[in-house]
């Protein structure tokens, strides 16, 4: 499975940007699609995540300013990032595991806020 992001640049603090992550295969059947983020020094930590039942979880630093969805057509995911703030700086990573709990990444798309 292949895993093409895209999306990220560079935004001021309060703009919005989105994300997008294309699968190489059906986004249908998984255990969980989602975003993860990793600074410079800093553990790769979740952003969003829907898992197969379809409910989505977001960071707390998140909740209320990033929005996760799926076209299930385009096997796609996207994240909407609004009020951006310069601590949301980071590489973004698409994630998918399948249903036998293989986990796959996609390149990293780099997200730059300016304060």
């Amino acid at each position: 499975v292949q895993l093409q992001a895209s999306g990220g640049g560079l935004v001021q603090a309060g703009g919005s940007l989105r994300l997008s992550c294309t699968a190489s295969r059906s986004i249908v059947s998984i255990n969980v699609i989602g975003w993860f983020r990793q600074a410079p020094g800093k553990q790769r930590e979740l952003v969003a995540r829907i898992t197969s039942s379809g409910s989505t979880n977001y960071a707390d630093s998140v909740k209320g300013r990033f929005t996760i969805s799926r076209d299930i057509i385009k096997n796609t995911m996207y994240l909407q990032m609004n009020s951006l703030k310069p601590e949301d700086t980071s590489i973004y990573y698409c994630h998918l595991q399948s249903p036998n709990q293989v986990d796959y990444w996609g390149q990293g798309t780099l997200v730059t806020v300016s304060s």
